[in-house]
């Protein structure tokens, strides 16, 4: 019998009824298959991959995916190859995961496909596609590189980093020493091998916390036998509904899914996120789909929280009718009884088993009778029986047996064998050693702890689990774990009851223990941290402790609100792995989904503590499902009751000014004529719009136009103490938009300023060798003051007609819409929307109208002329977007935080089509290429797609910086990410190079060509910090880097010989540039 025979007998049963059930625990309604839609998307997917994979010999296939509706039909598809299937996490190390899949051997990997370039970038060069998508199904087949050098080398690092912590082995005669530490009996008689065909059904790894993860072969006469027995032992039935509560990686998944598809039950499953999440988890389970049978470890059952778990888990009416324990020392029976209402019917079960006999070996239901109020209360909960084909025994360390007494378990059977690492071969009934330790008492076994967790303190040997027990019995605490810290210090972590008091847990402690088993030190925590197995991370223990340590060394008070959001957002970063750069964190931020996970959250949690010095109550369920300004504000609160401490975020990340430059220069100059030569056709509005990233919108001109014509006028003048742009500056820049070209011939500019007028800029030397370069300075023309950040990256708008003088359009923080004279920096007018305006502006294709988002969720349409708002349109979250135009439709394309982008007809007022971003919310302006007709679209979650067709392309971190596009470059795209790089694609959406900056790129890079550098084509951008980079187009090659003042969020606008950026010291600058001068670097 195998595990995909057990289905299909359930689903010839059972076809109409719905076996697995997928709730996001969002707005969307919770989906379903029935058995007979898994058994038909199964079958697909085994047609599919019988027909891709190469069935000589064992076929092993690896699965690379999140939980979701699809899993029980991947799962069964590759099973019924016939196959084994072995899960690949993609949130574990790629280290980890790479040495899992080559030691493992795997040749074949499917991906989901929103994962595929998550996954290329973890294993670069390591897999190959082998074909296409899976039709209906979200998967692609990946086949292995056949050279994989880089992969054997991290393989040998994932040795070296393991092999100081292998445990080592105590050999003794009769027994073979197994890799892996595992020793194995050996009989006479019969051998199981690994190579016999169709007999493997899945393939893990251990966690790796005791020594090097071995890897765990599983036959299908293993697991069997373990689903058989529970499902008997629970009376599953069809109207059961059990949760997947396990990761795939950790094989109690395996049973938690077949009990219920060999039963015609259900099996729940929700994303990883949500399981951390108690009341949204507890919610799901209990309230909105009533699952009767829960397998988890006793730690994951803690994170519920002792309220929960008596009002909703284990209540008088609960849904739940089976709790299965295990994983871990079940929980002492004082605090079983205190969770358990004295109404509630569950029954509660004891598991005991190991990876390397996967799954359960033994099992013990709770006696009902033990939970009455005159029960003795030091009743010990054994172990149990073992279940079928399972054999137990208990051994001393000579290797006898023990009848009564402590001793090791060992655990096998005739045919519950696994392969362990490069087993090929191994002996029937071979038993394996758990490195658990018992007590064996009238036939029964108690566990008493691992036997890495014995140590000797005081003169006396005690195993610190002890310990641990004793705490949960005599304090009735919450949750408890010990940790041995550096082989010195005895810690207890504690989750306390909201109405006990640290000081009586300890007295209670010291009244009960002996003087050898106290603690050194007690440490209050919120909740216990957790491995992706669900058990309790001591690793993560000790980087509390190790915390806690370091805020006693340190004054955490805090001067007010501005100081505790700066903290905050630098707690954020160091935990998140952000650049600790000035950059700040959107204060809609969402822990869990910028790349937390409970452990990080706990750790926030300890931090944020240590840092105000005082609890803070109810913060954990904050940090865990509100945004980084809820967090913010509960903290404020508590800290500050009586203050009206409103954040101002504008305010908080303060503006830096670089110093001067000392460099003196003596330089040519040139005055330029007017920046306008342009041809009208007769009767048209005719203008050129010039915004960030090369984007020239010109509308009705008859014949390309000169940005600025020749020079006229050639000089030599001294500057006293210029600030200087150490740039290689253009001498013919061209750029093309909708079939107009622009040339602009620079030899040298000046503006006789003195030099208190100049911008402040500091000089950085990039390494380009003997290159000589012309020194470019930028002097200040004019600036307008918006009252706050400037963000945004200024439109500007030159009319054809020459008594008209051009325009600069930008938003403030200030909530200011300004229009300002290009030429004079006077405000021509100014309106004040609903909220900040980060997004920039562009202009409609009649030229009438300005366009612009809001942080309020609209999209303004002004008039260009006044100001006045002709329409808005709503979104259903901010609009940090900049809008785009279609000149050949006239429709305007912008994005939203609702993660939508729209189609918008500004002159019939109406939304021509949506459409949906499932990577993330849009904060990028959205950019349109003529050439194939392509949408690109960016997004928060690190993709780039494209529509009409659609393409994708995954980054390291968020991406803020719009894409650029220029025919210099054949219409290669340029963007930079929050993961401080540039990166170039193509229009296929693949990476050509990428570039890292010293911080991250929020603004957009520009394309333009340069003859002092034989002709190259080079690209500028502009990081976070203010540094200028020039690179090559083609290569990504540094050619040259500066630095600006202060930080620059906004992309620059040049038109002839003026600059024009925002900056986040409240003004729109208008900078004249000017060659000041050659110099040899």
């Amino acid at each position: 019998m195998t595990l995909q025979e057990l289905v299909n007998q359930a689903a010839g049963l059972y076809a109409d009824r719905k076996a697995v059930w997928f709730d996001e625990c969002n707005d969307k309604p919770p989906t379903f298959y029935t058995y007979a839609t898994v058994v038909k998307l199964a079958m697909e997917l085994t047609a599919f991959l019988q027909k891709h994979c190469d069935q000589q010999g064992r076929c092993e296939i690896g699965l690379y995916c999140y939980p979701g509706i699809n899993l029980p039909s991947w799962i069964l598809g590759i099973l019924q190859v016939p196959a084994a299937y072995s899960p690949v996490d993609p949130d574990a190390p790629p280290m980890l995961s790479t040495y899992f899949m080559k030691k493992s051997n795997l040749q074949y990997i499917l991906v989901e496909n929103d994962k595929i370039n998550k996954f290329q970038m973890s294993h670069v060069g390591w897999f190959y596609h082998n074909s296409s998508t899976v039709e209906h199904i979200g998967l692609t087949l990946f086949q292995r590189s056949s050279s994989n050098t880089d992969l054997n080398e991290q393989v040998d690092s994932v040795k070296s980093k393991y092999e100081p912590f292998k445990a080592v082995g105590n050999s003794q005669p009769g027994y073979t020493s197994c890799p892996g530490q595992t020793e194995v009996k050996t009989f006479k008689g019969g051998y199981m091998d690994v190579d016999q065909k169709y007999s493997l059904a899945y393939i893990l790894h251990t966690s790796g916390t005791t020594g090097i993860p071995k890897i765990v072969r599983v036959p299908h006469k293993c697991i069997v036998p373990n689903i058989q027995h529970l499902k008997s032992i629970f009376e599953i039935t069809q109207d059961d509904v059990l949760f997947l509560a396990s990761p795939l990686t950790f094989d109690p998944s395996v049973v938690e899914l077949f009990v219920a598809l060999a039963s015609g039950a259900s099996i729940l499953i929700v994303p990883n996120t949500i399981k951390m999440m108690p009341v949204e988890l507890s919610a799901a389970l209990f309230h909105r789909h009533h699952v009767t049978v829960l397998q988890a470890t006793p730690t994951l059952l803690r994170r519920f929280g002792a309220h929960i778990i008596n009002s909703t888990v284990l209540s008088a009416n609960t849904s739940l009718r089976v709790l299965a324990l295990g994983g871990e020392a079940f929980p002492m029976l004082n605090l079983l009884k205190s969770w358990k209402h004295k109404e509630n019917e569950t029954s509660i079960f004891n598991l005991y088993g190991i990876t390397e006999v996967s799954s359960w070996a033994t099992c013990y239901k709770i006696p009902e009778e033990v939970f009455s109020t005159d029960f003795r209360t030091d009743f010990p909960i054994p172990l149990g029986s073992p279940l079928l084909g399972t054999k137990v025994e208990v051994r001393d360390t000579s290797g006898s047996a023990v009848l009564e007494g402590e001793g090791q378990i060992f655990i096998g059977g005739e045919e519950r064998i696994c392969f362990l690492d490069d087993e090929i071969t191994v002996p029937l009934g071979t038993m394996r050693e758990t490195g658990d330790f018992v007590r064996v008492q009238n036939g029964k076994l108690f566990f008493l702890g691992r036997k890495d967790n014995q140590i000797k303190r005081h003169g006396k040997r005690f195993n610190i689990e002890s310990l641990q027990q004793a705490a949960e019995d005599i304090c009735k605490i919450e949750a408890c774990a010990v940790t041995w810290y550096q082989q010195e210090k005895l810690i207890l972590f504690v989750v306390l009851k909201d109405d006990l008091e640290e000081r009586e847990t300890l007295k209670e402690l010291q009244k009960h223990l002996p003087a050898y088993a106290v603690p050194d030190e007690f440490v209050l925590i919120k909740a216990l941290p957790l491995t992706s197995h669900g058990k309790v991370d001591i690793s993560e223990l000790n980087k509390i402790y190790q915390n806690h340590l370091n805020s006693r060394r340190c004054d955490s008070k805090l001067s007010g609100a501005e100081e505790l959001w700066e903290r905050l957002q630098n707690l954020w970063k160091s935990l998140l792995g952000l650049p600790g750069d000035s950059t700040g964190i959107s204060k809609d931020a969402i822990f869990l989904y910028s790349g937390g996970d409970s452990l990080k959250a706990l750790r926030f949690y300890d931090e944020i503590e240590m840092l105000v010095g005082k609890a803070v109550p109810g913060l954990l369920e904050v940090i865990l499902s509100g945004s980084i300004e809820e967090v913010y504000r509960h903290i404020l609160k508590i800290l500050f009751p009586d203050e009206d401490q409103l954040m101002n975020y504008d305010n908080v990340v303060k503006r830096k000014l670089s110093r001067n430059s000392g460099e003196e220069f003596h330089g040519k100059y040139i005055k330029l004529k007017s920046e306008r030569g342009l041809e009208v056709a007769s009767g048209l509005i005719s203008f050129i719009a010039l915004s960030r990233g090369n984007h020239f919108f010109s509308m009705n001109f008859t014949t390309s136009f000169m940005q600025p014509s020749n020079t006229v006028q050639v000089g030599v003048e001294l500057l006293q103490q210029p600030s200087f742009l150490h740039l290689v500056t253009p001498s013919i820049t061209q750029s093309h938009a909708q079939g107009y070209e622009t040339e602009d011939r620079i030899l040298t500019v000046t503006n006789k300023a003195n030099k208190t007028d100049c911008c402040c800029v500091e000089q950085i030397h990039a390494e380009r060798g003997h290159v000589t370069a012309a020194a470019l300075a930028l002097c200040i023309r004019w600036k307008s003051n918006t009252r706050k950040c400037v963000d945004a990256s200024p439109l500007v708008i030159i009319p054809s007609k020459e008594e008209l003088s051009a325009s600069v359009y930008v938003g403030s923080h200030s909530h200011a819409m300004q229009a300002i004279d290009l030429n004079l920096g006077e405000i021509k007018w100014e309106n004040n929307l609903g909220d900040r305006i980060e997004s920039s502006a562009c202009v409609s294709k009649c030229g009438n109208f300005i366009v612009v988002g809001c942080y309020d969720g609209l999209v303004y349409v002004l008039q260009s002329s006044d100001g006045e708002i002709h329409w808005t349109f709503a979104t259903a979250d901010t609009v940090k977007s900049s809008a785009v135009v279609d000149p050949s439709s006239g429709l305007v394309y912008v994005g939203s935080h609702d993660q939508h982008v729209y189609a918008l007809d500004i002159c019939k007022k109406a939304c021509i089509w949506k459409l949906h971003c499932e990577g993330g919310a849009v904060f990028s302006s959205p950019c349109l290429s003529s050439f194939p007709h392509h949408l690109y679209v960016a997004t928060l979650g690190g993709l780039l797609l494209a529509v009409n067709p659609v393409w994708q392309f995954s980054t390291n971190g968020p991406v803020f910086s719009s894409p650029c596009i220029s025919s210099l470059t054949k219409q290669e795209i340029f963007f930079g990410s929050h993961d401080c790089f540039i990166y170039c694609c193509n229009m296929e959406g693949n990476l050509l190079w990428k570039f890292e900056a010293t911080s991250s790129v929020y603004g957009t890079p520009f394309v333009f060509q340069s003859d002092d550098l034989k002709n190259k084509i080079l690209l500028a951008a502009v990081s976070t910090d203010g540094k200028v980079w020039i690179l090559n187009a083609k290569t990504g090659t540094a050619e040259g880097v500066d630095k600006l003042p202060g930080e620059v969020f906004s992309s620059p606008v040049v038109w002839g010989t003026k600059l024009v950026v925002g900056c986040r010291n409240d003004y729109v600058y208008c900078l004249d540039l000017y060659i000041t001068g050659k110099k040899n670097s």
